[in-house]
């Protein structure tokens, strides 16, 4: 689902206050330490019994989360068996997206923007430009520990961000380059 171009800036804006508020400063970007940062709580699939483990396999081969606005606690489940790192740091990003986005009801356009969320907060482009100097799908993978996949989105979606806008960063992304420049 393509979303509106404001959609879209309102979605980099959230990921990056979402940086500074939580004090996210560090390349490669761990959904796990924001997840913790934030509050929010992380159970791997294997941590369930089997019965409910079934259960969160059938809801979704990945992750999922689940919130509670009278307890205010949000718990992501994730596929731990996942071939990769970087496949489940993506799951987990994406449900962050969802708690960051303020999302309460679960649809296709919320999924659009979860899934925007995460594929921005892992592999911003201007952190790509700033922080690898020959910019390959290759190198993003490398430097952001992105599954391959990933990478080769972040690749295409840093491409399209450098001929749409070269030389001129938003507000937000001179934001997000101090941020990460302390480092």
């Amino acid at each position: 689902m393509r979303l509106e171009n404001e959609q879209y800036e309102e979605i980099k804006r959230v990921a990056i206050d979402t940086f500074s508020l939580y004090g996210i400063r560090c390349i490669p970007i761990s959904a796990f330490e924001m997840a913790m940062k934030m509050g929010i709580k992380i159970v791997p699939y294997s941590a369930l019994n089997e019965e409910k483990r079934i259960a969160a396999m059938r809801e979704s081969k990945d992750g999922f989360s689940i919130g509670s606005s009278q307890s205010q606690e949000w718990i992501i489940f994730y596929n731990d068996s996942c071939e990769s790192y970087g496949r489940i740091n993506q799951t987990i990003m994406h449900e962050i997206g969802h708690y960051a986005m303020g999302h309460i009801k679960d649809g296709e356009e919320e999924e659009a923007e979860a899934n925007f969320f995460a594929k921005y907060a892992l592999a911003p482009p201007p952190l790509i430009d700033n922080f690898i100097e020959n910019v390959t799908p290759d190198a993003i993978r490398t430097t952001f520990d992105l599954s391959n996949q990933a990478a080769k989105y972040a690749y295409w979606y840093y491409r399209s961000w450098l001929y749409n806008g070269i030389g001129h960063y938003t507000d937000y992304e001179e934001k997000m380059l101090d941020l990460f420049k302390a480092v």
